[in-house]
């Protein structure tokens, strides 16, 4: 039986991509004034950004244990080997809560075969290992090579993204208010990276009119064989301009294939209303030069 390939909300994945490969979503929990919603299932996305855009923000809480014994064990009763890519250990507590559950249900299940890889990643960067782990389980390959293929990736994707405004870094308490005021009046955009599976900023520009461009120059220098790969785009809540990301990269860059969809509840819920990111790989072998079918999802 080929193994479940199994993600949390925190992964940014066209809902059509998760549907034909059959790959499991292990909610995240948005809480709104101590009541508790499960991402994607009693809540939608569309919901969280309409109340973003009121400017009512939620908590968001990591997946429950609960839910992982549950997704575990209906894998363990089918004799079925598991791989689950974790969002970054260093932003969330689900990759060691999963590994304290799985670590559980193996002791009720001996022969029960789960493998939990901390991505080091976030949104459209976790999409794309699942797409590849999705394919390569369709080509027959075994538990043991994706697993492989997983942890290269794990190590050579790139996350370069901006936000609309200071104002989610300070509400997450990487800037201070004064400094995230005095920015928001300067118009000042900060570009962000994901390094060793925390956020950092990388630039800072001033001006939307900059931002774009900025993030291109940042992928053609960190990128290798962008020509042969999926290009991630994530966006928050504004398709025009992952669109206008998207035409810049296939003229300035000549990439062809491109997988875009919303950044989702979680993700979104820090970063705020208006943030852009764009997903690609610094190194990229031959074994994975057929990484993913254009596909899109605005």
């Amino acid at each position: 039986m080929n193994p479940a390939i199994i993600v949390d909300s925190a992964c940014d994945l066209p809902e059509e991509i998760i549907e034909k490969y059959q790959i499991e979503v292990l909610p995240y929990r948005l809480l709104y004034d101590g009541k508790e919603h499960l991402a994607g299932q009693d809540i939608t996305l569309e919901e969280v950004y309409q109340r973003m855009a009121e400017g009512v923000y939620p908590r968001t809480a990591q997946v429950s244990p609960q839910t992982f014994s549950r997704a575990f064990k209906k894998f363990a009763d089918k004799h079925q080997d598991c791989l689950y890519l974790a969002f970054s250990a260093k932003m969330s507590a689900s990759y060691q809560s999963a590994r304290l559950t799985a670590q559980q249900i193996k002791e009720k299940y001996e022969n029960f075969n789960i493998e939990i890889i901390d991505t080091k990643s976030g949104s459209a960067a976790i999409g794309l290992m699942a797409l590849k782990a999705a394919e390569l389980r369709e080509e027959g390959k075994s538990l043991a090579d994706i697993i492989a293929v997983m942890e290269f990736m794990t190590e050579h994707i790139e996350h370069i993204f901006s936000l609309d405004s200071l104002t989610a870094l300070q509400r997450g308490g990487r800037l201070s208010k004064g400094r995230a005021f005095l920015g928001n009046i300067l118009n000042i955009k900060p570009i962000l990276h994901v390094s060793d599976g925390e956020i950092s900023l990388l630039e800072k520009v001033r001006g939307n009119r900059r931002v774009l461009p900025k993030m291109l120059e940042i992928m053609a220098d960190r990128g290798c064989n962008l020509k042969e790969q999926l290009i991630g785009i994530s966006h928050a809540d504004d398709p025009e301009r992952a669109r206008e990301l998207k035409g810049m990269i296939a003229d300035e860059l000549g990439c062809t294939r491109f997988m875009i969809n919303k950044i989702g509840s979680v993700l979104g819920a820090h970063l705020g209303i208006g943030g852009i990111g764009v997903f690609f790989f610094n190194q990229y072998p031959s074994e994975n030069k057929n990484t993913g079918k254009n596909s899109s999802n605005q």
